[in-house]
């Protein structure tokens, strides 16, 4: 059999199986999201029947999902929502950051690793996955709720840190000299604000440049404006999903309501490859080792990060449930966690820090789509409201 017939047979193979599962998710009621991971790991390095000829095919696939996942968020929102939320949130990033970064730098001095592994740890545990939290809020119905654009704005301000972070972490474990680092920062940082005017000040220059009236155009069009702005962000070591999202962001009126529609189908397509892959990059054997640190570390993150988020949400004025949804949607880490301990053990850091992290951030990936279920749950509204309750009795008690 040819590769390229291989390549065929794996790839229809597999997504005739992802849809059965996500029939099967839907059908319990439960976020596809771990289903698909779980098939990764069947499929992938030390699974069952690894997939060979399709890796490199599903890899560049993964790639444009977590692109269209955070193109279609930006489509949900203008630029000036953006901003109003941007600087609502600037506490909660800075908050962020002190919740979820520390745990990680912590436990890797704890574990002897060293200050450059605490900086790569730290980083692991800060950022949540876009891409999963993107999913899991399309897939309850969320994305016009009131506490969305918080949630978001924690995204941005997460992905935004990381073109400063990243070109910092690289640094570091390079042993590059201040200049070399410093020249790798600003440059980081001028990108970003160069796409971030163009998206706030000409996005309707932009939108002009296609037709919502012609489906096949338009897909084209948007796709690859986006997958262009993205492209250029990453090799100026900034998040490609900062420029996907910020060109989303960028396209108003009947334009952005059209790229919706005919995006959603390749988005969906994408997205699932995305969490697929992660599965199929990561050995199953490689895990078991580090599972009970990896578990521990993922309490205590999953923790701070649902702190993380209610406050946010306290700080929008938005109301308890909301800050609830808010906390436990934010709770999955992923694409750049994997990213950063790739970069740190590549660079000869340390070699457990891989595996923890693969670990880690597949335990916050399979708990987060179900966690943030968990307010929606009848038993979960029935306790807020006793705690509300016995809140508003102190309260007149103490009037």
């Amino acid at each position: 059999m040819s590769d390229t017939t291989l390549l065929l047979v794996e790839v229809g193979a597999l997504l005739l199986g992802l849809s059965l599962l996500g029939r099967l998710g839907g059908r319990f009621g439960i976020s596809p999201i771990p289903l698909y991971l779980l098939a990764g790991l069947a499929f992938g390095h030390g699974g069952w029947l690894p997939l060979a000829a399709s890796e490199d095919f599903l890899e560049v696939g993964s790639e444009i999902g977590v692109i269209l996942l955070l193109a279609m968020l930006g489509l949900e929102y203008t630029a000036s929502e953006l901003l109003v939320s941007l600087k609502r949130s600037r506490i909660a990033g800075l908050i962020d950051a002190a919740l979820n970064a520390l745990p990680g730098a912590a436990f890797a001095l704890i574990l002897g690793w060293g200050p450059i592994a605490a900086v790569a740890l730290a980083g692991v545990t800060w950022v949540s996955s876009s891409g999963v939290v993107a999913k899991v809020l399309g897939d309850l119905g969320r994305l016009g709720n009131r506490e969305t654009p918080t949630i978001l704005s924690v995204l941005v301000i997460e992905d935004l840190a990381m073109a400063f972070y990243l070109p910092l972490l690289s640094t570091l474990l390079i042993g590059a000299g201040l200049l070399a680092g410093a020249t790798t920062l600003i440059v980081a940082v001028v990108v970003v604000l160069v796409i971030l005017y163009l998206a706030l000040r000409h996005g309707r220059l932009i939108s002009k440049l296609f037709a919502e009236n012609q489906p096949e155009s338009l897909l084209l069009g948007v796709l690859g404006l986006t997958l262009l702005v993205a492209g250029l962000a990453q090799q100026a070591n900034v998040s490609a999903a900062v420029g996907a999202f910020l060109v989303g962001i960028a396209l108003s009126g009947q334009v952005a309501h059209s790229a919706e529609r005919v995006l959603t189908p390749l988005r969906d397509l994408f997205a699932t490859v995305f969490f697929v892959f992660f599965g199929l990059s990561t050995d199953p054997v490689a895990i078991v080792p580090v599972l009970i640190p990896a578990l521990v570390l993922a309490a205590i993150t999953i923790s701070t990060k649902v702190v993380t988020g209610y406050l946010a949400a306290k700080r929008a004025g938005i109301g308890v449930p909301g800050r609830w949804r808010a906390g436990f949607a934010l709770t999955a880490r992923g694409e750049f966690s994997i990213v950063i301990a790739g970069l740190a053990v590549s660079a000869g850091v340390e070699p457990q820090l891989a595996p923890l992290a693969t670990a880690y951030v597949l335990i916050t990936v399979i708990a987060g789509p179900m966690l943030a279920r968990i307010p929606d749950t009848e038993r979960f509204k029935a306790a807020v409201r006793r705690r509300g309750d016995a809140r508003r009795a102190a309260q007149a008690a103490a009037g």
